[in-house]
């Protein structure tokens, strides 16, 4: 705030008809309103400052051309957003009041609700009357002498519908040492990007400032300003993840795995349909363990599909022709494969067959090193496929044997948490599909220390969800050491016939690799799922944790206190905006226009999670202006996601506008925007949300950036 702001300066005020009048203006005591004296008239709000003499009062002034244009500017005010047109002593004095103006300058949210009605007065001139154009005061020369909108008229009235009040003040406040509309690059991109070079300041400028003058002389304007804070270099994902970043070369058991639950299926998994498309899409999405329930089928054919229930069945040679086809079309790292066979020996002859004429050479059936501690890595096992799946025990003298039977979909009834309770069935087993089967073989989980005794590497045990939230309630700790050494696999309780999902988090944060989710069921399950994997370039494997891979380190997701080794962190986030927020799907019943509010939420270990939210900002999806700052505290920052949900304020029921969830990890501090996406994914068309991000060390320092 000026000095001369509060204690006040004479400016002249312009009338039409070339009426000027010596005036004295000041702020008022709660420097929110503009007084002149002398007036007997009450004060009102400004909405914007335009600078220069741009309103018609100025143009139509018999003394238009006898003010100088630096010296000018307007301040826009009331609910008819009349003008008060000024004239500064000198430019300094103007550039003062105009780029500082204090009145509401805090209160973004003004400025933008006159820029809307601009919108509306533009809309309206199109389709009010058969001539096309309304009869305000402003437009009735044009309509009487049946001209052409200019050049500048529409430059002007462009800039009034596209600048983002956000933005403006952003810019003003941030760079209030600057009185010219254009910033100096190399400071303006410190402050903007984190110390970057010269270099790289001209580059942006280059690419984002629209002006040949900026560009020429390496400036930033208003406009370019803008264009950076909405382009990809701004995006709130940090696109040094976009590709493999993480170490590939640790043993298998040290990632989280992308898997899918029931590939097949693309509904419900009681009596939706089966489709290969659901293979294709997990795959595409960078899945890197999918499931392929095999039967005796017609004419000797084993065929794909969910037992005990009404689902179609599913070919199994086409189902492996798909596998083959886009395995590794969104990453080289292994796939598993996991196979749960209830087919007869006859036809699992012809299940071999097809799985080695189909798939061939990315088949690993090189058995493993007996004296191995640990799996191969993911780097190691490039462009291969893993089956994982029963085996006969050693000593079978190279004939068909019996081994205990896998079968999900017959626990429907199971409710005890001890699996050992239960005896298994037993089947026979081709000799040859056993061979198939290398470093992912299926055992039954006893109990952990029977695990630490007598586990190999290569076994892996598979959970239901019941059981592995039963163990990491009653024994987190054990989980996370087991899974240090030995893959587990956690697949949906049985019991969820309409395909929901379990929250992943729940089971990462014990270890467990492989989270098998339904890919076919949107919501916020998938949403986890999906953003946590493209922090190591969408490759389906991110590595844990150091505390959960460490021999010497003891974890428990339980925990209210500080992990040892791991230093907390503070994130600070600052919703400013939104943009372009449409009507949610199916919301026919209410108006035209939302009422948007927002929550920002932190996925994490039970100590993390927490939610806040903006106030609600009403009828109004344009641009609407949160301004609101919250701030977490994350003990375990490796395993946190931030999720931001947006949703239409309704006293009947919220309805969901869209989402956008990211791991702490790929945050880019500073000013970013964050696209929001259907409940399916799919990105909204220009939709976001305009926010400020900051990380910092509970001690102090961190990763912030100045403006």
């Amino acid at each position: 705030m000026s000095y001369l702001q509060v204690e006040g300066s004479e400016l002249k005020k312009i009338r039409p008809n070339s009426r000027v009048y010596q005036r004295y203006y000041l702020l008022d005591a709660g420097l929110q309103a503009l007084c002149w004296e002398p007036s007997k008239k009450e004060s009102d709000k400004a909405r914007i400052v335009r600078t220069g003499r741009n309103t018609e009062t100025f143009r139509t002034s018999g003394v238009y051309e006898q003010i100088s244009e630096d010296c000018a500017f307007s301040i826009i005010y009331g609910e008819m957003y009349e003008s008060l047109d000024l004239v500064a002593s000198s430019a300094e004095v103007a550039n003062i009041w105009s780029v500082n103006p204090g009145v509401s300058s805090g209160k973004v949210e003004h400025r933008f609700k006159e820029l809307q009605r601009v919108r509306e007065k533009v809309c309206g001139l199109m389709l009010d009357n058969s001539s096309g154009v309304k009869d305000h005061s402003e437009n009735k020369r044009l309509i009487g002498r049946n001209e052409q909108v200019t050049k500048q008229e529409f430059i002007e009235v462009f800039h009034a519908i596209c600048t983002r009040p956000e933005i403006y003040f952003l810019l003003v406040s941030s760079f209030s040492l600057y009185l010219s509309n254009f910033c100096h690059h190399s400071l303006f991109f410190y402050y903007l990007v984190l110390q970057v070079s010269e270099e790289t300041s001209l580059k942006l400028i280059q690419s984002h400032e629209p002006s040949e003058e900026g560009q020429q002389q390496g400036y930033l304007s208003l406009d370019g300003f803008t264009s950076y804070l909405t382009s990809a270099e701004c995006h709130l994902f940090d696109r040094e993840h976009d590709i493999v970043c993480q170490d590939m070369s640790q043993p298998l058991s040290h990632y989280y795995i992308n898997s899918s639950h029931n590939t097949y299926l693309i509904e419900d998994q009681f009596r939706g349909p089966s489709d290969i498309s659901g293979y294709i899409r997990a795959l595409k999405m960078g899945c890197r363990c999918v499931e392929v329930d095999i039967w005796d089928g017609p004419d000797e054919e084993p065929v794909v599909y969910t037992g005990h229930t009404l689902s179609p069945p599913l070919a199994l040679r086409c189902v492996l022709e798909a596998i083959e086809r886009f395995a590794f079309v969104a990453s080289e790292y292994p796939l598993i494969i996991c196979i749960e066979n209830h087919c007869s020996l006859l036809q699992q002859k012809v299940m071999w067959q097809n799985l080695v004429k189909i798939l061939g050479e990315w088949l690993y059936i090189d058995a493993p090193n007996e004296g191995e501690s640990y799996l191969p890595s993911p780097y190691a096992l490039r462009h291969r496929i893993l089956i994982k799946g029963k085996k006969l025990v050693l000593g079978s003298n190279g004939e068909d044997g019996e081994v205990s039977e896998e079968d999900e979909g017959a626990e429907m009834s199971i409710t005890q948490p001890n699996p050992s309770q239960l005896p298994p069935k037993r089947f026979q087993l081709l000799k040859e599909l056993s061979d198939l089967v290398t470093l992912c073989h299926s055992v039954r989980f006893i109990d952990f220390p029977t695990s630490s005794i007598s586990q190999k590497p290569w076994e892996l045990c598979s959970f239901h969800e019941t059981l592995a939230l039963h163990l990491a309630g009653e024994s987190p700790g054990d989980f996370v050491n087991h899974n240090k050494h030995f893959l587990s696999r956690v697949y949906p309780n049985p019991m969820r016939i309409d395909s929901s999902n379990m929250n992943p988090q729940d089971l990462w944060k014990c270890g467990c690799q492989i989270v098998s989710m339904n890919f076919q069921t949107a919501g916020l399950m998938m949403d986890l799922n999906t953003a946590w994997f493209r922090q190591n370039g969408n490759c389906g494997y991110v590595l844990r944790p150091a505390i959960m891979r460490q021999e010497v380190s003891y974890f428990s997701a339980d925990t209210r206190d500080m992990v040892p080794g791991v230093s907390p962190q503070l994130l600070h986030v600052k919703v400013i905006s939104g943009q372009n927020l449409p009507k949610p799907r199916g919301s026919g019943a209410k108006g035209d226009v939302v009422d948007p509010y927002v929550y920002v939420e932190i996925h994490g270990i039970p100590a993390d999670c927490a939610e806040r939210r903006t106030r609600t900002v009403t009828q109004n999806g344009d641009n609407p202006i949160f301004d609101e700052s919250f701030e977490f505290q994350i003990i375990l920052p490796e395993l946190a996601m931030v999720r931001f949900v947006v949703l239409d304020d309704d006293f009947i029921g919220d309805d969901f506008i869209g989402q956008y969830t990211i791991p702490l990890e790929c945050l880019q501090p500073g000013y970013r925007h964050v696209p929001l996406q259907f409940l399916t994914g799919e990105e909204l068309p220009h939709a976001k949300l305009f926010v400020h991000v900051a990380l910092t060390n509970r001690r102090g320092g961190g990763n912030d950036c100045p403006i």
